[in-house]
């Protein structure tokens, strides 16, 4: 009997997991073991031998984030840099990755200060500008992308990328840690390889450390899985667990995500206090068709350049109540940074600056509280800064 494909809130709910049959259990236990019983010399009992190796709870989590991304095979990550990790060490010395310029500062921070060490190559581009997909070097290994971005919510053009690179043999990355499996699908466009901090919107409640990385392909899985395991970047039960349990809830956690970013930003983009406004829903956004092509909604991250720089940044967050000054994103209480502090204070001032990540750039992450009360909460700390008029 075929059934009706399923919508993304029903996946969510039920994906990687079905209940027990030894016991009937609802939700997936958590096997807290390091090792498992064999029945004689290199015969395991039921295929598994070792939890860095084989662990039920997080291949429960895998099987649930490769249903939803649609990918042939998902890794669980210790952390969102674990995945990315994992995903770079199936290249070699001398291999080019091109990637976007506006990039969490970790992420920058891998490529440029530990895998430049070991030989690889990075070149970093505007990728917002689909034009520098038709100037891959030849020699591109890898294209690697943030969309919308970190932290300026820039929007790539996932069908030119991946055009781009085919051109020129290389395969595409996408972290799609903002977006989520539930706004936007980047498999679905030819992207080879998804990678995501579960830290974030799929774990939902800022109380576990954890990554994944997806493959669209089965014929990567092996080389993957061996990296994953020699590595030793795999997840934990415990972690596999809790982020599992967050995932049941994304889908009605992003729609209160998104109804409240897209609320705060085209408020904000009025406020005179707001210089300009970082956020895909916004028609003044320039990736903003580009974004309704490839996004269900447009999440629930945002930024804004304040007119005052850096001392402006710096007096709003003395003023603001109700949203925690914090890095990270993505769980139910609303954040704020500022990036060139915080997330991003690895990248060298010129190198930011030249990327158009102002000082005084503020992030926040839009929890899912009443609208209004951050609304007065944002009004309350923009208020002072509002430039004097002139008589």
């Amino acid at each position: 009997m075929s059934h009706p494909p399923q919508r993304p809130a029903t996946r969510v709910v039920h994906a990687g997991w079905r209940p027990d049959e030894a016991t009937g259990a609802l939700m997936p236990p958590i096997y807290l073991t390091s090792t498992y019983v064999q029945d004689g010399p290199g015969r395991p009992r039921h295929g598994y031998e070792y939890s860095r190796t084989q662990n039920p709870t997080r291949f429960a989590l895998q099987d649930a984030l490769a249903e939803l991304e649609g990918a042939a095979c998902a890794f669980a990550t210790t952390s969102g840099m674990a995945a990315i990790h994992t995903l770079l060490l199936t290249l070699k010395p001398g291999d080019l990755i091109v990637a976007g310029n506006d990039l969490y500062g970790g992420t920058w921070r891998l490529f440029t200060r530990i895998q430049e060490r070991f030989g690889l190559r990075f070149r970093f581009v505007d990728t917002s500008e689909a034009s520098v997909f038709e100037e891959l070097p030849e020699e591109t290994r890898l294209l690697y992308l943030e969309t919308p971005s970190n932290p300026l919510l820039r929007i790539t053009d996932l069908k030119a990328a991946v055009a781009g690179a085919r051109r020129v043999g290389a395969e595409v990355c996408v972290d799609n840690t903002f977006a989520t499996p539930v706004l936007q699908r980047p498999l679905d466009f030819g992207v080879d390889y998804v990678v995501h901090s579960t830290t974030k919107y799929i774990g939902g409640h800022s109380d576990v450390v954890g990554g994944a990385l997806l493959a669209r392909d089965e014929a990567r899985q092996e080389d993957l899985w061996f990296h994953h395991n020699s590595a030793g970047t795999c997840d934990s039960p415990f972690d596999a667990f809790l982020t599992l349990r967050g995932l049941r809830t994304l889908d009605v956690r992003m729609e209160r995500h998104c109804a409240n970013a897209s609320a705060l930003a085209a408020w904000l983009e009025q406020h005179p206090a707001v210089e300009r406004v970082h956020y895909p829903g916004l028609e003044s956004h320039p990736g903003h068709a580009v974004a309704k092509r490839q996004m269900r909604a447009f999440g629930g991250m945002l930024a804004f350049d304040l007119a005052g720089g850096e001392e402006a940044a710096r007096r709003f967050l003395d003023g603001l109540g109700l949203f925690q000054l914090a890095e990270s994103l993505g769980g139910v209480e609303s954040l704020v940074e500022i990036p060139s502090l915080m997330t991003h204070a690895s990248i060298p001032p010129e190198e930011r600056r030249a990327a158009g990540l102002a000082d005084g750039l503020v992030r926040l992450s839009v929890g899912i509280e009443a609208r209004e009360d951050l609304q007065a909460a944002l009004e309350a700390a923009l208020a002072p800064l509002v430039p004097a008029r002139k008589s």
